[in-house]
């Protein structure tokens, strides 16, 4: 028995060849069949996409033999997509999940396993654990029988063509510098671009199972070649891709990082200044308080756990324009309850198309002018103590009154999957004033964040939650 499978929020990573191998893959895939099984759908079927990670087609019909082989019927990709484009056709599609085989932003040594429901979101944490108790359960069998070779792009890409206004971005004339980081993203936003007549360049738009020596996280640190290329040529902004495809990076036309809290700032003042889409806009808690500038009477801004889960919970709740995450995941319930790198980067172009400015550092200056800057910090602290996952719940019971010289307005918590508090956020006087610190459940590490109206007081925050987790 291997014991390293153990599946966290949607899925399963680990190392290739050690954890992630042929024998640990179909094992997965007799857990992930048997759970199918059980829940007495008439005639299951499942969608199985793959990246160009070492091993993932390899994988991913491994993965789909065995769902054959327990009368599952399988429509399998027939090259490699990212994951926005596998959700899309799983809930296009009306099958009853999907599988992608990727290890996401993780290094070029890992791999791994996605599960998505068939509303084209991560699965959620109960089903995931359901899956899990299947591992081990039954002998692996393996057909071919079931299995279709499917071209998964097409439903995609007609979605993408209805809702992206390409007319304006044309007319704007944008130039615009794309990065896939030799990831799933490929060349499909140039392609879609072009085929609009709207110039676009793509570099690291061929997969490599070694991302061309990055790590594939669209960062400002993994973006240097983005950046110089920005920085000798005259493009009107740039946007990176992670490995899947998923999550988005912006670079201002002038080489210089824009961060995911200003990005989210930008699309979150078109979506709501145009009345692009109805709904709420559901947010982690480590993003920037700045977005309640956008609250109203018929779209309110609410705060959920870190980790998009969260977000696709809530869009499954109720209607919500935008949901966004610190990290670079945006996603859209008009199209479906998950990240969408490729979708969010095309939006940026059409947000700074409309804005009449002609390059993105135009666009970011004006927001900074209307809002103010976002000044946040965070750090991420090793913690080796038995008590890290009971740390918060006693900061929690102490009724903090002052951090870092700030009055505490009200405090939320948040739960772990176990229904342990593993994060608390601390709202302080002032109009964005925050504290929030978590508790990783799969690493020894305690995160805090903070964000206040300038640097100093960010970062004297900041220390004070730093030393909450010292001095306990």
């Amino acid at each position: 028995m291997n014991e390293k499978i153990l599946f966290g929020t949607d899925g399963w990573r680990g190392i290739i060849d050690e954890d992630v191998n042929e024998n640990s893959i179909a094992e997965a895939a007799q857990a992930f069949a048997a759970y199918l099984g059980s829940t007495k759908r008439v005639n299951p079927q499942a969608a199985v996409g793959y990246d160009g990670r070492k091993n993932s087609r390899l994988y991913a019909e491994i993965f789909s033999e065995v769902m054959s082989g327990n009368g599952i019927g399988v429509f399998l990709s027939d090259k490699i997509i990212p994951v926005p484009v596998l959700s899309y056709f799983t809930k296009f599609s009306r099958v009853d999940s999907g599988v992608m085989i990727t290890a996401s932003h993780n290094p070029s040594g890992y791999n791994g396993i996605k599960f998505k429901a068939a509303y084209g979101g991560p699965y959620l944490t109960e089903d995931t654990l359901k899956v899990e108790k299947f591992l081990y359960k039954f002998p692996v069998r393996r057909s071919r029988e079931n299995i279709v070779i499917k071209d998964f792009t097409l439903p995609y890409l007609e979605q993408i063509n209805k809702v992206i206004n390409f007319r304006i971005i044309r007319e704007s004339g944008l130039r615009i510098l794309i990065d896939s980081m030799s990831g799933a993203g490929q060349n499909i936003i140039e392609n879609i671009l072009s085929g609009h007549h709207i110039y676009a360049d793509t570099i690291f738009g061929t997969p490599d199972e070694n991302f061309s020596g990055r790590q594939p996280e669209p960062i400002e640190k993994n973006l240097l070649p983005l950046s110089e290329k920005l920085r000798s040529d005259h493009y009107s902004l740039g946007i990176a891709t992670d490995g899947d495809a998923d999550r988005l990076g912006v670079l201002l036309d002038s080489g210089e990082w824009l961060s995911a809290q200003e990005t989210i700032l930008i699309l979150a003042e078109y979506i709501c200044r145009n009345n692009l889409f109805p709904g709420n806009i559901v947010k982690t808690s480590s993003v920037t308080d700045k977005l309640r500038l956008f609250e109203s009477e018929k779209r309110k801004i609410s705060d959920v756990q870190v980790g998009f889960k969260y977000i696709c919970e809530e869009m499954l709740k109720q209607e919500v324009a935008f949901g966004c995450e610190e990290s670079g995941g945006f996603g859209y319930g008009f199209h479906m309850p998950e990240r969408d790198g490729i979708l969010s980067g095309l939006l940026l172009c059409e947000a700074l198309a409309s804005s009449g400015f002609s390059k993105i550092g135009f666009l970011a200056e004006s927001a900074r002018k209307k809002y103010g800057s976002i000044f946040y910090h965070r750090k991420d602290l090793p913690y080796t103590k038995a008590d890290r996952l009971s740390l918060l719940p006693n900061i929690f019971k102490k009724n903090i009154s002052t951090i870092g010289g700030f009055k505490v307005m009200r405090a939320a918590e948040f739960l772990s999957s176990r229904g342990v508090i593993n994060g608390l956020k601390f709202f302080l006087e002032g109009d964005s004033n925050w504290l929030l610190i978590r508790a990783s459940e799969t690493e020894p590490l305690i995160r805090v964040y903070a964000e206040a109206e300038n640097s100093g007081e960010a970062e004297r925050i900041l220390n004070s939650g730093i030393g909450m987790i010292i001095k306990d």
